[in-house]
């Protein structure tokens, strides 16, 4: 059985409020506080101010990264600046004896033990970004502009599609390689929303959207056109392949095997979907042709059903 990892955000900061707290103690203990008169307080001010924003940097990193290695060494490695600054601060209001020869040892040893830790962490965290961006591939495509995207399902909704079929026809044309349009549309979905509500046919709808990215090749990229229906654009593919693609994708819908969050139902899925090419058409009434198609093949669907 697996188990969740345990989110380092409180220990890491207990701990380093302890270890602050220790610091503080020590060289109180060892030392006497200045005279007022003494104290460079635009250097308490400064030191104090950057142990205050890498604190910061500290609890957002912990608030806005899941529980992992990579958090944990960007974590450590921040902790010990914010310590290393916090001691600076401290030798500034707290007067060290001359013979405490390890005094500076606070303030300058986390400094390279922090570098070595952010080192590791920013290069696994490049590594994850790497990955992540792989995946992203066929939900961005060229450029991201997240206002055209999905505000449902994280993928371009019908403006996207819009901009980036017609860069790929542009594409097609110079390239002179075959360009395919696959339309997915979910059939009768609106009994899944008016049997297990529209919160159940969202999480539906974001379960197909991963389904469907999963079955689609890697130069391939999939928008939400609207509602249930889905459009996969699918450059160097020609009719033939474009055929096998879309009845890949309905089986896959077909053999998903949902279960229902509150009852653990399984909710039976099935798609038509509708398939166009390129050619030399215009991004509009590729579009519109497709959708058109996808139309004529469900009504022709529907009259078998009866």
């Amino acid at each position: 059985m697996m188990r969740n990892k345990t989110h380092p955000t409180l220990p890491i900061l207990t701990g380093l409020v302890l270890f602050a707290l220790i610091g503080l103690y020590l060289y109180v203990w060892i030392g006497e506080v200045k005279p007022w008169a003494l104290i460079d307080w635009l250097d308490v001010v400064a030191e104090g101010g950057t142990t205050i924003l890498a604190m910061f940097w500290l609890v957002l990193l912990l608030r806005s990264r899941p529980a992992g290695r990579v958090t944990l060494w960007l974590a450590l490695g921040i902790s010990c600046f914010v310590f290393s600054w916090w001691m600076d601060c401290v030798d500034e209001i707290v007067q060290i004896p001359s013979d405490a020869f390890w005094h500076n040892w606070p303030e300058s040893l986390p400094i390279p033990i922090g570098l070595v830790l952010l080192t590791f962490g920013i290069y696994h965290w490049h590594q994850e970004e790497r990955a992540i961006s792989a995946q992203m591939v066929k939900r961005e495509r060229v450029f991201r502009e997240h206002r055209l995207f999905d505000a449902l399902i994280p993928l371009g909704g019908a403006n996207y599609l819009r901009e980036q079929v017609k860069l790929a026809l542009n594409e097609a044309r110079i390239t002179a390689q075959p360009l395919a349009l696959v339309a997915i549309d979910i059939d009768d979905f609106s009994n899944v929303n008016q049997a297990f509500g529209e919160l159940e046919g969202d999480q539906v709808l974001q379960s197909i959207a991963q389904l469907l990215l999963l079955n689609l090749r890697s130069q391939d990229l999939l928008c939400r056109l609207a509602g249930d229906r889905f459009i996969a654009i699918l450059p160097d593919t020609n009719s033939d392949q474009a055929h096998v693609i879309a009845i890949e994708l309905q089986h896959a819908i077909a053999n998903l095997a949902y279960k229902t969050t509150q009852h653990g139902k399984r909710i039976k899925l099935s798609a038509s979907t509708a398939v166009e090419l390129g050619n030399q058409q215009e991004t509009y009434s590729l579009i519109k042709k497709l959708n058109i198609n996808l139309g004529l093949i469900k009504k022709r669907q529907a009259n078998v059903d009866l």
